[in-house]
């Protein structure tokens, strides 16, 4: 009998306990949720206006490699009608581009944005430059500014998909490297 009591003002206790705390985590998550949304339409708005950059997190490979890379120093961006792709991953070789990658300029054509139904944004481009050739198809899900942009080259199948963050051009913090 003692056995059930305490069984039942544990209950009783644990109720009480996820209750009191459920307002304040409803609320957090709807602030987050009222953010992220902000995050989408500055996306969005970045995106239509051609002055975005993608500041990737983590870099997918063929075979389903991947690898977590910092940010600032690996991103694709668009300033009306440049891009630039640029991958650095931290080693001792400082590469071609100074920082331990490459770093490619090419000019976007074939700008293309579409919406679904479910309200996900994909945006293609052709990039072409003097070191580069490359269909880049980005996606980002409605109500995040999260995003994946797929680089295509058309002379190999060495398809390379950065994961980050969509911002716009004059909220992000990137170093460019020296470029070909």
């Amino acid at each position: 009998m003692y056995r059930l009591i305490v069984l039942l003002f544990i209950i009783v206790a644990a109720g009480t306990s996820c209750s009191t705390s459920s307002p304040d985590r409803l609320a957090r998550k709807a602030a987050e949720a009222e953010q992220d949304s902000i995050y989408f339409l500055q996306a969005e708005q970045a995106l239509l206006a051609k002055e975005f950059v993608l500041e990737a997190d983590r870099i997918d490979f063929r075979r389903g490699q991947f690898v977590y890379v910092t940010p600032n120093t690996n991103f694709v961006s668009v300033h009306g009608d440049n891009a630039t792709i640029q991958l650095a991953f931290s080693s001792r070789y400082a590469g071609p581009n100074g920082i331990g990658g490459i770093t490619v300029d090419g000019k976007a054509s074939n700008i293309k944005m579409s919406t679904d139904n479910k309200g996900n944004i994909t945006y293609s481009m052709m990039v072409q430059g003097a070191a580069v050739s490359a269909n880049v198809t980005l996606q980002m899900f409605k109500g995040t500014n999260r995003c994946t942009a797929t680089v295509t080259p058309n002379f190999n199948s060495n398809r390379i998909t950065f994961t980050g963050l969509l911002y716009p051009e004059d909220e992000s913090n990137v170093f460019k490297g020296r470029s070909y």
